[in-house]
């Protein structure tokens, strides 16, 4: 047991080294000696854990988009615990990923940037977790036109695709253009749009 928290310990340091290497200069431009060194473990345990820098990397993101996958779920859940509605759900993920974003900023700048590349021989990985993230927003959309919160005529896919992806250019452009706005702030301001644009709101509706 202590063996294999050990294990984690290290390979939790790994993916931080290397997350901020790569977000400073580059995959090609980093080096398995860099991210050791930054790490302050030996070459050779990288490569104990990982077979390459390019393993290291797609191990990476299927680590970092995991943890994101979890707290978008678990934030989920709880807002089931107190019994709100499946919008009340949706703003609560909205609430987490922004959470996650702030608290893994350089990861999230890759991942996005990743997004975009069509040539990296972990796409394929890239592409299995994204849609773990977006399938658990889906899931909780379709319980939403199941239970009439939400009109039939939404694009499930689609729309939970575009819910995943305002919320990373958003805390983006927070981090990169308005760092001077607090979390609960851009929350608000996406959980009005949530409610406004995708809920429904009076204000919005057409007169008869």
């Amino acid at each position: 047991m202590e063996s294999s928290t050990r294990r984690q310990a290290t390979r939790q340091k790994l993916y931080e080294a290397a997350v901020t290497l790569i977000a400073e200069q580059g995959f090609s431009a980093t080096t398995v000696d860099e991210i050791a060194e930054r790490a302050g473990v030996a070459k050779g345990t990288v490569y104990y854990n990982f077979a390459s820098k390019s393993v290291l990397f797609e191990e990476l993101l299927r680590h970092g988009v995991g943890l994101l996958t979890t707290s978008l779920r678990d934030a989920a859940q709880k807002a089931d615990e107190k019994g709100g509605s499946k919008v009340d759900a949706l703003d609560a993920m909205i609430h987490a990923g922004l959470v996650f974003i702030d608290e893994y900023p350089a990861f999230t700048q890759l991942y996005v940037a990743e997004l975009w590349r069509t040539n990296r021989a972990w796409q394929s990985t890239l592409a299995v977790v994204r849609q773990e993230a977006v399938a658990v927003v889906e899931g909780v959309l379709r319980d939403a036109v199941a239970n009439g919160e939400l009109s039939d005529e939404i694009d499930v896919p689609l729309t939970a695709a575009a819910l995943v992806g305002m919320v990373l250019v958003a805390a983006l452009d927070w981090q990169a253009f308005q760092p001077e706005r607090s979390l609960d702030d851009v929350h608000a301001a996406l959980s009005l749009l949530l409610q406004g644009r995708v809920a429904g709101a009076p204000a919005l509706t057409r007169k008869a």
